[in-house]
């Protein structure tokens, strides 16, 4: 989980979402999901076996998204680098 949600960290479309919307908005935003499956596909060769079984199902991709957006703080995360990332740190 560490790594998808480093590669989530890394989009700026989503630094910008999450700086703009509130968790429950953001937690629905197709870019999301696409970003989710842009990671998956990077993170392929560290993980392969749990990432073919996340490309394979929307119900496992939908419980790492729950997973990453409840106990990873992935929101809160981007969201923070947002405010970061306009404050010039």
């Amino acid at each position: 989980m560490d790594v998808i949600r480093g590669k989530l960290l890394e989009s700026a479309v989503l630094v910008q979402q999450a700086d703009s919307n509130q968790k429950e908005q953001f937690a629905h935003s197709p870019d999301l999901t696409r970003e989710l499956e842009n990671a998956l596909i990077a993170s392929f060769d560290a993980h392969t076996k749990m990432s073919t079984q996340a490309l394979n199902s929307a119900t496992v991709r939908a419980g790492l998204l729950e997973m990453l957006l409840n106990l990873g703080g992935l929101w809160e995360a981007l969201r923070a680098k947002g405010v970061a990332e306009r404050a010039g740190v």
